[in-house]
């Protein structure tokens, strides 16, 4: 039996690319929550537009990538949220890195 947690439903969606910018939407920082029951998992997410052209294309990979991994029985909900706004600023240093963009001081 397979035990769901944070970090697997994590590690899943660091496999889902936003097409335009080249890196995972969890080091983008699109992912602004995950919460995990044995029934369900629910991830609350966001673009960087909300007027983003990838935004079904994204939000079917996660289905995909979740899916993949969750045993059948678990419901897969993605809920699309604008607040906060996502920034630049959500982003992890590696995300960071690939822009060439350095770190704060």
């Amino acid at each position: 039996m397979t035990v769901v947690n944070e970090d697997m439903v994590r590690d899943a969606l660091s496999r889902v690319v936003d097409p335009e910018a080249g890196v995972n939407i969890v080091d983008l920082g699109l992912v602004y929550g995950i919460e995990v029951s044995p029934r369900s998992v629910q991830v609350r997410m966001t673009m960087t537009s909300a007027a983003c052209p990838m935004t079904e294309l994204i939000v079917d990979d996660m289905h995909e990538q979740l899916a993949a991994v969750l045993p059948p029985d678990v419901a897969i909900d993605v809920e699309l949220v604008w607040d906060p706004p996502w920034t630049p600023d959500r982003m992890s240093q590696a995300a960071r890195s690939i822009f060439g963009w350095q770190p704060q001081r």
